[in-house]
This record gives C-alpha cells, sequence and structure tokens, in this order.
C-alpha cells in the first residue's frame, strides 16, 4: 500500500467524531476514569439515560429536576439540581463540555407503566422549565453555575415507534412532537439567541437500504417510520420557520451504511431550508461482540475517520458509561480501559492539533486521518483488511508509531517512515516533528 500525506496541505478542520455519551461513573469518579477522558481531548459528552434507568431518579431527566409538574417554574425551590450538579461540576474539571438532552430517559419497561414519557399538559411551561435549567447552569440562576453549555437537546428518539403504546421514549403522535418542539425552540432561541438549539435525536434511515422503501409514501415498517417521521418533521418546522441549529440522529449500522446516511440527511435538510444546521451523529456503535478487543477498536477509529469526512459535524459514541451494556470502552470487572479507549485516545490527538491536512492511500479497507499544527504532524492508520499491510510512504526518518493492535496497547514504537508493516487490527497513531 501506497501511504502519501502532505502536512502542509490544509482541508479543514479536524471535527469533534470523539465525543460520547456520558461520563464513566456517577456521582463522582470513585476509579479515576474521568481523567481517561481528559487524555483522550473527549470535546463533549451528552447527557441522556444518564444514570441508569429513569436517569437514575435523580439525574439531568425534566422529571428528575422539575419533578411536580403543577409546581411554580419560577421558584427555585421546585427544582432538585443536586445529583446533575455534581455530575456536571465533575464533567467540567475534566475538561468535557455537557451536550444536554432536555426530556426523558428511554423506559425499557414502558408497557408496565410509562412515567416521564407523556407530552407536556403545557408545552410553553415546559420551555419555561428548560429556561430555568439554562439559566441554573449557565447564567448562575439558583445558586447556579456559568458553564455556557452550548448544545440543548429538545428530547430523544420520539419517533422509536410508530404506535404510542410501543414507543419507550414518546408516548404522543408525531404532531405532538413537533409541536412540543416548535414552542421550545422558538421560545428558548429568543431567550437564548447565542446557544444552540435543535433535536430531535433520530432513530435514523436504515430503511434507505431496503430496495423496497419509497418516500412518497408513508411506510408500514418501523424503520420506514423513521424517515416518515424525519420529512414530516421538516415540513412541519420549515413551514413555521422554527429554529433549529442543529439536527441530530442515531445509527448502530455499518460504517458505509452510516456515510450514506449522513449524506441523506444534509441533502434533506439542504433541501427544507436547513443546510446551515450543524447535523449531529450523536448515538453510534459498531456493536459489542468484539468488545476488549483490537478489533472493536479498529471499527471504532474508522468511523471516525471516515465520518470526519462527511458533513458531519460531531459525533458521540453510546455509550461512556461502565456498567452499560453499550459501553465497550471501559472495563466494568477491573475498572480500566479496553483497547477501544486507544481509539478515542489517537483521534483526540488528531483534535489537538486542529488542523486536518491532507492524507490518502490506495488501500481497501484502510481508513486514515492526518493533521497538524505549526510543529507536530500525526497520522491516524487504521487497517480493517483482516491481514497485515506493508506501507511504502512519502514520509521519511525514524518516527513514533504509538500502535494498538492485537499486540500493541498504544505501545510506542520506533518505525522508518519510508516503509513498515501495519498489522492486522491496527489502529496506529503516527507522530512527527515537523519544526522546532
Amino acid at each position: 500500500m501506497k501511504l502519501y500525506v502532505d502536512f502542509t496541505k490544509k482541508i479543514g478542520s479536524v471535527k469533534p467524531m470523539h465525543a460520547i455519551n456520558n461520563m464513566p461513573t456517577f456521582p463522582g469518579d470513585p476509579y479515576g476514569l474521568y481523567a481517561k477522558y481528559t487524555e483522550a481531548a473527549i470535546p463533549y459528552a451528552r447527557l441522556h439515560d444518564t444514570g441508569g434507568c429513569y436517569g437514575g431518579a435523580r439525574y439531568v431527566d425534566i422529571e428528575n429536576i422539575f419533578p411536580d409538574f403543577n409546581a411554580d417554574e419560577n421558584d427555585p425551590a421546585n427544582y432538585d439540581f443536586s445529583f446533575t450538579d455534581v455530575l456536571l461540576e465533575n464533567m467540567v474539571k475534566a475538561g468535557v463540555k455537557p451536550f444536554y438532552r432536555l426530556g426523558a430517559t428511554i423506559e425499557n419497561d414502558h408497557r408496565i407503566r410509562a412515567y416521564h414519557l407523556y407530552p407536556p399538559k403545557d408545552n410553553a411551561k415546559w420551555a419555561r422549565i428548560c429556561e430555568h435549567i439554562i439559566l441554573h447552569y449557565n447564567e448562575g440562576w439558583a445558586d447556579g453555575y456559568h458553564f455556557d453549555i452550548e448544545y440543548w437537546e429538545i428530547w430523544n428518539e420520539p419517533d422509536n415507534e410508530p404506535t404510542i403504546e410501543d414507543n419507550p421514549m414518546w408516548k404522543g403522535t408525531a404532531l405532538q412532537y413537533f409541536e412540543l418542539y416548535h414552542t421550545a425552540a422558538v421560545y428558548l432561541k429568543e431567550k437564548f439567541p447565542h446557544l444552540k438549539i435543535g433535536g430531535y435525536a433520530s432513530c435514523g434511515f436504515y430503511a434507505l437500504r431496503d430496495k423496497n422503501f419509497s418516500e412518497t409514501a408513508h411506510s408500514s415498517t418501523r424503520t420506514g417510520y423513521f424517515i416518515d417521521f424525519f420529512l414530516d418533521f421538516l415540513r412541519y418546522i420549515s413551514e413555521r420557520k422554527t429554529p433549529l441549529d442543529f439536527f441530530s440522529w442515531h445509527s448502530y449500522a455499518d460504517l458505509d451504511s452510516n456515510v450514506y446516511f449522513a449524506s441523506y440527511a444534509k441533502n434533506k435538510l439542504t433541501e427544507f431550508g436547513y443546510g446551515s444546521s450543524e447535523v449531529i451523529f450523536n448515538e453510534w456503535n459498531p456493536g459489542i461482540a468484539l468488545r476488549s478487543t483490537a478489533e472493536d477498536a479498529v471499527n471504532i477509529a474508522a468511523m471516525m475517520c471516515a465520518m470526519n469526512k462527511t458533513s458531519t459535524d460531531m459525533a458521540m459514541y453510546y455509550d461512556g458509561q461502565m456498567h452499560s451494556s453499550y459501553c465497550g470502552i471501559f472495563d466494568p470487572v477491573h475498572h480500566t480501559v479496553f483497547k477501544a479507549y486507544n481509539a478515542f485516545r489517537a483521534f483526540g490527538e488528531l483534535y489537538r492539533l486542529g488542523c486536518e491536512t491532507e492524507a490518502r492511500s490506495d488501500g481497501e479497507k484502510v481508513y486514515l486521518c492526518a493533521a497538524a499544527d505549526r510543529s507536530d504532524g500525526a497520522v491516524l492508520l487504521v487497517n480493517k483488511t483482516g491481514g497485515d499491510i506493508a506501507v511504502e510512504s512519502n514520509l521519511t526518518g525514524s518516527v513514533t508509531a504509538f500502535a494498538t493492535d492485537d499486540c500493541n496497547d498504544y505501545t510506542p514504537l520506533s518505525v522508518t517512515a519510508e516503509a513498515f508493516t501495519l498489522p492486522k487490527n491496527a489502529v496506529w497513531l503516527i507522530k512527527i516533528k515537523l519544526s522546532d
């Protein structure tokens, strides 16, 4: 394989593709894992499903913070910020910016009884409650903070199921969600024009891979409903000129599908007049069957590199909570990191450098991304071929490769840049000194 890197040719910014959902533990850091986020330059952690079922009954969710909807939303005594305060304090100390989801945690046992999933009795009041949560964390209201939290997401996956009875995220109609989003987004943008208000954490676009799916008629399938909901949402808000600073979506599909879905989302947003809205891929995971392996690290790093080259503005792995069944980063038994963590650490090095630079190869199933600042350069190489690869590059001299593969765990190796072997299941970050 031939590799070409030009650290002088800047092609844009390295985007925050290594953001994540949630912190490893709550509310504190008993195993010292928050430092791992700092080390990897994790830029954002989304606050959804925070603390486990029902938001741990204490965190983030509207009904945990404001438990009595009939109470006066202007009175600080009616809010319980206690546990969320401690969590956010620790996040900010670790250098991680909160990405705050306004709404509810998924209720997987909703068929027994749903608690927090129903549409608000008064959308305007719900928006004012959100306003006071923002005031608390950004403007010091109610003995609060000045965290300057930028992203505020209105609900999560209201499109999860086409019927109210089956939906574990939203016990209302699609129209009821559109009305809630419109009311809250308009109000919050008027109050906080400098903040980014968006949503709706779509379940995604899987049906696009179904040859029988058509946009022209509403679908009878669950995944088809996801797209019907998306298009109906865009029609609704575009007719009313509702603000949408960012559109967020989810997918647990393979890399090629997600690249395709990202393009579709951007094109549709542009078609409906929201081309300037950020596109945030804020739940993804290549699966946990390979947890603890180098191959899992490869799948994660490849996704980051590939999505960085799309119109996606941010990607957020689901999930960082150590005891979550979706977490492939932390070992819940030994309270340390799996090899997948090194994908975040390596991409974080690129993110710190700031400017993405030209990098290309003629290898299939090899993913790469390069970055540089004035004095240092780095290239991330990801080998998904299933075998070793002989690499010839235009780089020169002896360089350091921080190697993660079947035999290494972010191990610093001295390699000759002109020619080296990239092992199978490799996530190698090659660092080069450009100037003193």
